[in-house]
């Protein structure tokens, strides 16, 4: 597999959502992402950017353009130092939510991936990586 790009944004801040995905969608298009995965992969970015502020207290996404025999991705990382998440599984349940929300962020962008990696320890914060195949 070969990275292609790579750009590593702050997320600090509710303009710092918007801009990352403008940002993802930028990527997207750039690799030839169809309209339907487009959307996904910024929706799932979206999500994830908020839970990075929200609940890790703001860090950073690292956006890269994957080349993998014929076909191109995005990978996404996001990463915090904030509280992290102690029941993973639980938290990737639909309708659950520490934040009065819908309880759909973490399990929609996992189901709106076609690669989800999740990484947490309490006191230490939250890496996650997802990746989206064209």
């Amino acid at each position: 597999m070969t990275i292609q790009k790579t750009e590593t944004m702050d997320i600090e801040s509710s303009t710092d959502v918007v801009l990352v995905r403008q940002t993802v969608r930028q990527f997207a298009v750039e690799i030839g992402f169809g309209l339907v995965d487009q959307t996904k992969i910024v929706t799932a970015a979206s999500e994830l950017a908020r839970n990075t502020l929200d609940y890790g207290g703001g860090g950073t996404v690292k956006l890269e353009t994957l080349q993998e025999g014929g076909r191109r991705g995005l990978r996404l990382t996001f990463e915090d130092h904030g509280p992290g998440i102690s029941n993973i599984e639980l938290a990737l349940k639909d309708g659950f939510t520490t934040g009065g929300g819908l309880g759909m962020g973490l399990g929609g962008a996992k189901r709106l991936a076609n690669e989800f990696e999740i990484h947490s320890a309490v006191g230490e914060g939250t890496r996650i990586k997802i990746v989206r195949w064209k």
